[in-house]
């Protein structure tokens, strides 16, 4: 059960400076604050990283620490929580829930991909009125015994914050006799980056907006220490000194949020979404994100003396390992795995495992490893294997984001394709324009995160006159303006997701037809027609690309 009193709504953690251990003076209490984000279902580890089971004993064993010396330990989300593995996704992320609620975390903030279920039950979208897209999410919100936060995610109809029962845009909660605001925010990207069925009648304000909203009233309110748990992430390569910052991406999207606040508005950021460590101090807010699955997690302890009420020191710490070896310390600790945590993922996997262990009757001679390579073995496979599964002259996938695992090598099991595509998408397939599929390839010309395909060769070049775009099919024809072509996608992608098939989707949308299959079981069903064995080396298409040009652009090439 939770450990941490709530006062008002939700936690977090306190200030941050990266000095030595703290002062050990009676009158300072010691606040660990420890941050996960992106935990995508992960019960039990990957290899000897990651899992909410060996998390469980390092989290006991801070709170044995923090204990010992009179403080506590807060546990703070950054969101995107349950969708990614077989084990949480046949409860619709309830596994996740019962963990985090055992664990005793302390606040979460939604996620983009809390939508993903859509409707409860097996409708991954609403197909009638009496659905409800976010049902599952507001299933998983009443079961949960810590505040969900989404203060900058609004009702389109009001303007303001969504008024969903026990969801709050911020909380206070007291903790070690310290007052500490907590905020939840979503990256300005949330609604795109899932089934856009699902976030009808939202939008989402932007973040500074929303953090200084939220932080002043709880300022106002007494609050010591507040944190932001924003589901909006970065990237940092080097972790010796959390005061050095330059090996970190400055202009990713969570730098920015921190440099736009007012100087002492907010303490700490727990941070996520993009799925790379962070352990810095921006703008003086400590940030925290973590790699996902809990491969690691955050943390940074503040120090606060208790009769003043200020923070007087502060500690950021590198991403912290996540490891099943049992027999490490932490923190001076023995580690065990807190066994309702056992329990609850041991139940998780039992109903999961014989689906998962499946065999589709072929094998891997070596790993597709999940690359953000729109040529590598595993993108090409992908699209390829849709392409090969229907009658269309190409497959569109956003492979970079839209694939989530890498496949293992040896015999291919159900559990391995699911954890590539966890997604409940179903295939739509939609005639375009020769002239509407060159505006797609234009738009993601233009940018690093190009979409994968399958079926043709694309050669953008640039000149005087702007962009100039030559499209071919694998027969070599080349397709002009006026051709149709029929183009093999998903749900996600014909409703806008990840602003892929926007140029070609006409005013009233398009059509889909709810009786497609979903992606996962095409796919599955592509691999159980195949003989034998496959090579990642004859998926790799470096040596002639699909996309050709220069990467990136001139600034000057305009798209024609």
């Amino acid at each position: 059960m939770p450990r941490i009193r709530i006062l008002s709504t939700i936690l977090l953690t306190v200030l941050f400076a990266a000095c030595s251990p703290g002062p050990e003076a009676q009158d300072v209490v010691a606040i660990s604050i420890v941050g996960t984000n992106d935990v995508h279902g992960a019960m039990a580890a990957e290899g000897d990283l990651g899992g909410l089971v060996s998390f469980s004993a390092r989290v006991d064993a801070l709170r044995e620490a923090r204990a010992s010396d009179g403080g506590d330990v807060l546990l703070i989300d950054a969101g995107d929580m349950w969708q990614g593995t077989l084990e949480s996704n046949l409860s619709e992320g309830a596994a996740v829930v019962q963990v985090y609620n055992e664990i005793g975390v302390t606040a979460a903030t939604i996620g983009n991909h809390e939508f993903d279920f859509g409707p409860e039950g097996p409708k991954s979208i609403p197909v009638d009125a009496t659905d409800d897209p976010r049902g599952a999410l507001k299933k998983r919100i009443t079961e949960a015994q810590f505040p969900m936060l989404a203060a900058n995610l609004l009702d389109t109809s009001t303007g303001q914050p969504v008024q969903w029962e026990r969801v709050r845009p911020s909380v206070m909660i007291e903790t070690a006799g310290i007052k500490v605001g907590i905020i939840g925010v979503m990256t300005s990207h949330a609604l795109v980056t899932t089934i856009a069925a699902n976030t009808t009648g939202l939008e989402i304000e932007p973040l500074p907006d929303a953090i200084t909203r939220e932080a002043r009233q709880l300022r106002d309110g007494g609050a010591t220490l507040v944190i932001v748990a924003a589901h909006a992430g970065g990237r940092c390569e080097d972790f010796s000194d959390p005061n050095d910052s330059s090996s970190c991406e400055m202009n990713a999207e969570i730098m920015r949020v921190a440099n736009a606040l007012e100087p002492g508005l907010v303490d700490h950021i727990v941070a996520g979404h993009n799925h790379n460590p962070i352990a810095h101090v921006v703008n003086g807010i400590s940030i925290t994100s973590n790699k996902s699955k809990i491969h690691t997690f955050g943390r940074a302890d503040f120090y606060i003396d208790r009769t003043s009420g200020k923070t007087i020191g502060r500690k950021v710490f590198p991403p912290q390992r996540n490891t099943v070896d049992m027999a490490e310390v932490y923190e001076d600790h023995e580690l065990t795995p807190n066994p309702e945590v056992v329990r609850i993922a041991e139940e998780a996997r039992a109903r999961a495992v014989e689906l998962k262990e499946r065999k589709l009757g072929v094998r891997l001679a070596e790993p597709f490893d999940l690359e953000p390579d729109i040529e590598s073995a595993i993108s090409n496979l992908f699209t390829e294997a849709m392409l090969d599964s229907f009658d269309a002259d190409i497959a569109v996938h956003n492979v970079v984001g839209g694939i989530r695992n890498g496949l293992p090598a040896g015999e291919l099991t159900y559990g391995a394709v699911y954890e590539m595509f966890p997604f409940d998408n179903i295939v739509s397939i939609h005639e375009i324009s020769g002239e509407d599929l060159r505006s797609v390839i234009a738009r993601k010309a233009a940018i690093s995160r190009k979409a994968g395909f399958a079926g043709m060769r694309v050669f953008v070049t640039c000149d005087e006159s702007g962009m100039q775009v030559e499209m071919r099919l694998n027969d070599g024809r080349e397709i002009r303006d006026e051709d149709r072509i029929r183009v093999i996608a998903n749900d996600f992608l014909a409703l806008g997701g990840d602003d892929i098939l926007t140029p070609a989707i006409p005013p009233g949308g398009f059509k889909l037809r709810y009786d497609m299959p979903l992606t996962r079981d095409v796919l599955v069903d592509w691999f159980e027609r195949q003989d034998g064995t496959l090579h990642a080396a004859d998926f790799v298409s470096h040596s002639a690309p699909k996309w050709n040009g220069t990467d990136p652009l001139p600034p000057a090439c305009q798209i024609q």
